[in-house]
């Protein structure tokens, strides 16, 4: 029978066809699956919510309840007292002015290196791209430590221009673009590549000059993206914590390093309650404000060519631009890397592998074990932390894939809090709650990994998110009508295409857990030191011996970063993965 026409017969007259009611049954089976889409949503929620909840706000609740609680009741008066203090205002002035120039001169000079990554092709990009990336996994009170010896009074910055800023604030200011000048030309340059060419060189043949074609047409487009990368620049600037610390000293301080310094020596729980809501505060407003800033962003990626866009680059200008960046790059980033490399060879007796040799015997004191073994404790906890991230964040990323109402946006900036959320009110906040049954993890090796995941997962959500979205929803629906269950669907249509953003995915979360330093130097066991909590706690002790072990397991360690991500850039395609 053909649904779609019947024969009506009116009374004495001859057969008249005419269109049938259309049946309801892909009406309701619409909504069976709208329905069967919502609920596997939640379901996909429930364990990324759990993991954040256990492992994430229940210990920065326990901290701040420890500190601003007395008697049973709340002390709220305590805010007040603890950010009237001079001193501590100084800390919350200083680490605002510090964020917002680090994020300005990032900025200034991570911007040429976007364009040139996004629009030209070269040979040994793949090599620079992940040389420009190793500083933002690497330890931060290494990179401290190079910048102060690059840096210090009489060094190349100390009266640069007539300006007579403390040598030690050029160098916080400096390894903080080192740090974030990846985290611009990824994100900026992720979208600047996919923006048609095409439009710009169209407002040029209309007698536009070369500025001003960029001003109208590019700079709209890169808007959002450019808004992105300051707002993540400065989230990770104002939480500063290895960087202000090894060089600050007692002089300059973030909230962060106060937090810890309150926690940690002065036993203070009042004032790191506060402190950490003060920073708390601050990081869900940056937050919300990115959040808006990536939507504004993804919008923009629905209207523009995402073809491949870069070419050789063509005259002395932009021969020069090129030349520019890989300068930039060679003075900004490689030279403070060589720096480690230099040092990690210039032994008691010479050049030479003494320090190497070195790390293979506990005669120093420093720890329980050789400090070689400090590698094969990271690379393991990096595995563990990894496996975490990867399952808590694509269930995460998986449950976001379908844009919804303000229950899903909160997730996602839930998803978002520990980048910005003080790594030492966690680590400390492990120590003080999984301590007991059912969660009694204090004397197991997994909390380390636990702590690590934290900051992973932010990673892999963020690398993973835009790729799934990019998947034509009509394909799930396909599926699900066809019977398909929400975890076939996604094995059979989300899983083949975004295989290698997970794999990236991956890898970043890799490489930022071997680089965690804030929460595990709580938590790390002496007996199972991890990389960033050796070279820590070689650099706190005097003698040359302690200073060039950290030096060798610095380098080792940005080996083993550096051939990661050049891993990943080798199948990195030149789509975006992502903001990372």
């Amino acid at each position: 029978m053909d649904l779609a026409r019947t024969e009506v017969t009116p009374p004495g007259g001859a057969p008249v066809e005419r269109p049938a009611k259309p049946s309801a049954q892909p009406a309701v089976e619409s909504r069976k699956g709208r329905r069967r889409g919502s609920a596997a949503r939640l379901g996909l929620m429930a364990v990324p919510v759990a993991f954040f909840a256990v492992f994430f706000a229940y210990p920065v609740a326990a901290i701040v309840s420890r500190g601003l609680k007395a008697g049973g009741h709340w002390q709220f008066g305590r805010i007040a007292g603890v950010l009237g203090q001079p001193d501590l205002r100084h800390v919350l002035w200083f680490t605002t002015w510090q964020a917002l120039v680090s994020t300005l001169l990032t900025l200034l000079i991570a911007l040429p290196g976007a364009y040139v990554f996004a629009r030209f092709e070269f040979r040994g990009k793949q090599v620079l791209r992940a040389a420009v990336t190793v500083p933002f996994v690497l330890p931060t009170v290494v990179v401290g430590t190079a910048f102060l010896a690059l840096v210090g009074r009489g060094g190349l910055l100390d009266g640069l221009w007539g300006v007579r800023l403390d040598t030690t604030v050029w160098a916080i200011l400096l390894a903080h673009v080192f740090f974030n000048y990846a985290v611009v030309v990824r994100t900026v340059g992720g979208l600047w590549s996919q923006l048609d060419p095409r439009q710009e060189e169209a407002a040029r043949m209309l007698g536009a000059s070369r500025w001003a074609a960029w001003r109208k047409v590019t700079l709209p487009a890169l808007g959002p993206a450019v808004a992105a990368a300051a707002l993540m620049v400065f989230l990770f600037t104002f939480t500063s914590f290895g960087v202000v610390q090894i060089l600050g000293g007692p002089t300059f301080s973030t909230l962060e390093v106060e937090i810890y310094r309150q926690t940690a020596q002065i036993f203070d729980l009042s004032t790191a309650a506060v402190l950490t809501i003060v920073q708390f505060a601050a990081v869900g407003i940056i937050l919300a404000v990115h959040a808006w800033s990536v939507r504004r962003r993804e919008s923009a990626l629905r209207l523009v060519d995402a073809a491949h866009t870069a070419r050789r680059p063509r005259g002395a200008g932009q021969w020069a631009l090129l030349a520019g960046v890989v300068a930039t790059v060679t003075v900004l980033i490689l030279l403070p890397l060589g720096v480690l490399i230099q040092r990690s060879f210039e032994g008691p007796d010479g050049f030479g592998f003494a320090y190497y040799k070195a790390l293979t015997s506990s005669d120093s004191g420093v720890f329980l074990v050789p400090p070689i073994e400090a590698i094969g404790n990271s690379l393991t906890y990096a595995l563990a932390a990894t496996a975490i991230a990867v399952v808590i964040g694509g269930l995460a990323a998986a449950a976001l894939t379908r844009r919804a109402g303000p229950l899903v946006r909160g997730f996602d900036a839930l998803l978002m809090l520990p980048l910005g959320v003080s790594a030492v009110t966690v680590g400390f906040g492990f120590l003080i709650t999984l301590d007991k049954p059912p969660l009694d993890l204090r004397g197991t090796w997994i909390l380390v990994p636990l702590a690590q995941a934290l900051v992973g997962v932010p990673f892999v959500v963020r690398t993973m998110l835009p790729v799934l979205r990019a998947v034509d929803g009509r394909l799930r629906e396909a599926a699900a009508v066809l019977g398909a269950s929400p975890l076939r669907a996604w094995r059979e249509v989300d899983l083949p295409m975004v295989r290698r953003a997970l794999l990236i995915a991956a890898g970043f979360a890799f490489a930022v857990s071997l680089g965690e330093f804030g929460a595990t130097v709580f938590i790390a066991r002496p007996d199972h030191p991890t990389l960033p909590v050796a070279v820590a706690r070689l650099l706190g002790r005097a003698g040359d011996l302690n200073y060039g072990q950290a030096m060798a397991l610095s380098t080792i360690l940005m080996v083993v970063c550096a051939v990661s991500l050049l891993l990943l850039e080798r199948i990195r395609t030149d789509r975006a993965t992502g903001e990372f």
